[in-house]
């Protein structure tokens, strides 16, 4: 009799597993989003992809392109800073719904998310002040330098395989903030946020750029075997046979970095 329930008990956690697992397998991430009427967006304060205006609404090229995306499904899009180091944890614990970011497409990041098609193309540049420019214009004359990078991003990465060990910092404008303090020699971030945030006319009139490091793609990301990728791909090729991405682009002066829709 004991046996006989034992099997029972036994056959009965089975099947729970397989229906757990099954329906985990199973379920929508669309759906869930639709149901609960919102797109929750993980990013950071990076111009010209996610920033404040002076009403304090977010906008950018990515930010717009979430809203367009979310309204499309006919929920809203909300924005919620995040420690970009963290961000696969909250996409996983459903803290946000996807990434969006100017996020490059790492082995990391396309292992670990559901990816949309790359949209634009970018690269990782050294940031330094205007007046030691001409000192550093290669890869060998960084040796000596203390870098300041955002911690989790592409930046690290690419100081990283030079050897260094930089400092790591919360956002990509926090660590131009160091170099513009001399507290750090030099920063490593993202070529489209250099064009809009240093130079003549911008917050960092003092700072420039000089070698680029690395050439990569930004990718938005959604958890991991969902159907949230499949429906931004097909968002995006009608945003951009319509022309609302090269409108926004434009916006923004990104368009020359614009991927086409595949």
């Amino acid at each position: 009799m004991k046996k006989l329930i034992s099997m029972v008990l036994a056959a009965v956690m089975v099947l729970s597993l397989c229906a757990c697992g099954s329906s985990a397998k199973g379920g929508s991430d669309l759906k869930y989003i639709k149901d609960k009427g919102t797109l929750i967006v993980g990013i950071t304060d990076f111009e010209p992809m996610d920033y404040k205006n002076d009403a304090g609404e977010w906008i950018g090229f990515d930010a717009d392109m979430a809203k367009a995306f979310a309204q499309s499904l006919g929920v809203k899009a909300e924005f919620i800073e995040i420690d970009w180091d963290n961000k696969i944890l909250e996409l996983n614990n459903k803290s946000i719904d996807v990434v969006w970011n100017g996020m490059t497409l790492t082995d990391e990041v396309t292992k670990s998310m559901s990816c949309g098609d790359a949209y634009c193309n970018n690269a990782q540049v050294v940031v330094v002040k205007a007046a030691d420019a001409s000192k550093y214009q290669t890869k060998e004359s960084l040796s000596g330098l203390a870098f300041a990078v955002e911690a989790g991003s592409a930046g690290e990465d690419a100081v990283k395989e030079l050897g260094l060990q930089p400092t790591a910092v919360q956002t990509q404008a926090a660590a131009l903030m160091e170099v513009q303090a001399g507290t750090a020699d030099a920063c490593v971030i993202d070529l489209l946020m250099a064009g809009a945030m240093i130079g003549e006319g911008t917050s960092y009139p003092e700072l420039t750029y000089t070698v680029e490091l690395t050439s990569e793609e930004y990718g938005c990301g959604f958890r991991k075997d969902g159907d949230m990728a499949k429906a931004y791909n097909d968002f995006y090729k009608k945003a951009y046979a319509d022309g609302t991405v090269e409108k926004i682009a434009k916006e923004y002066g990104v368009q020359e970095s614009i991927i086409p829709a595949k």
